[in-house]
């Protein structure tokens, strides 16, 4: 089977829905304080009857309003920016009670902005770090304009904020908004920096039960999520956390095509010791900062066997497979296992180490 990959970055997934042609708007939580559902950066793409079509900002009734936005925004063309308020006061009222205020874009014209969705979607695919810049102008929102610099772009010619700020930005890791146009006469300005930098990469070898759950888990804790299975129905997007890379091949070939750098992470859950084999093969003597592979103690014991008498790996090589794969938690379910391997992961990610599986 040739290999094959999809990918449900938000990012791209608008970038495509620009291509088809037909009306939609993007709701981008600009701001967020206090308690919100959603931090700033969170987007949905909404269509023209007013359905979430991808992402989320937080659901309830910002999402409602925001949709409810959408519909009209689509119908005139025109951006809108709405300020939202959960601090109701009485449980039993229809008003959220969260406790926060949060400031949304909501973007029609999503379709003038193809390059710039198509290039973040791109650096994120390539691990390059930078940042994706949207630009507000005017009270009412009478013009939106985005656009993707990558790191080297980010030169002291940059106009509001300026590079110091857009560079301080991508260093923390943390979104901006940046207002301008408070004196008489100037223009506002509202411009939204989003850095996109890549976390650790976590492959996780086989979309199964427990893959999937570890896709959700891991990204939870700041792992960028690449799943690979040989089988189309285990490589669908929507079984997968939003963000996360499915590639569809044979494991061997997909994890040897992968760059397993220092922050690369690998645990392999195949649905048989054959394809734990290849995949361990393609990964066992590259410097990736972790490598587990599930299993019984049986079964690891026979896989060591057979990679030192083959020559496939050295006895030092081999110790460093994490396997059988997590902590001993006595984990049952699939969601204890993954939680026992994320566990695993955090310990080396943090401490460079990590307690094993007694193979005893």
């Amino acid at each position: 089977m040739g290999a094959g990959r999809h990918s449900s970055d938000i990012y791209r997934t608008i970038a495509r829905m620009c291509g088809r042609g037909a009306g939609f708007a993007v709701a981008l939580v600009l701001k967020a304080e206090g308690s919100t559902p959603c931090k700033p950066g969170a987007r949905a793409a909404i269509d023209a009857a007013g359905s979430v079509r991808r992402g989320t900002i937080g659901g309830g009734k910002v999402e409602a309003e925001a949709q409810r936005r959408a519909v009209e925004a689509v119908r005139t063309g025109r951006p809108v920016v709405f300020d939202f308020n959960l601090e109701g006061d009485a449980v039993r009222g229809s008003r959220p009670i969260c406790g926060g205020t949060m400031r949304v874009l909501v973007d029609p014209t999503a379709a003038r902005h193809i390059a710039a969705y198509a290039a973040a979607a791109e650096a994120r695919e390539c691990r390059a770090r930078g940042v994706l810049v949207t630009t507000v102008r005017g009270p009412d929102a009478r013009d939106v304009a985005l656009e993707f610099l990558v790191e080297e772009a980010i030169t002291p010619e940059l106009g509001f904020p300026g590079a110091e700020a857009v560079r301080a930005a991508l260093e923390r890791e943390e979104t901006g908004l940046f207002v301008s146009g408070s004196a008489p006469g100037a223009e506002r300005l509202e411009v939204f920096v989003e850095p996109l930098s890549p976390g650790p990469l976590l492959v996780i070898v086989g979309g199964g039960h427990i893959g999937q759950a570890l896709a959700v888990q891991s990204g939870l804790v700041g792992f960028d999520v690449t799943v690979i299975d040989d089988r189309p129905e285990f490589t669908d997007p929507d079984l997968f956390p939003e963000g996360a890379t499915v590639r569809c091949g044979r494991p061997g070939e997909e994890v040897g095509g992968l760059p397993l750098g220092a922050d690369a992470y690998v645990v392999i859950v195949t649905r048989g010791h054959e394809q734990d084999a290849e995949a361990l093969a393609a990964c066992i003597r590259r410097p990736a900062a972790y490598v587990g592979m599930i299993g019984s103690r049986r079964k690891v014991a026979l896989m060591r066997k057979h990679f030192i008498e083959s020559g496939r790996a050295t006895e030092a090589e081999f110790g460093r497979v994490y396997a059988p794969v997590g902590l001993d938690i006595g984990a049952v379910t699939v969601p204890e296992i993954a939680a026992g391997i994320v566990a695993q992961l955090i310990a080396v990610r943090r401490r460079g180490v990590a307690p094993r599986m007694p193979v005893e």
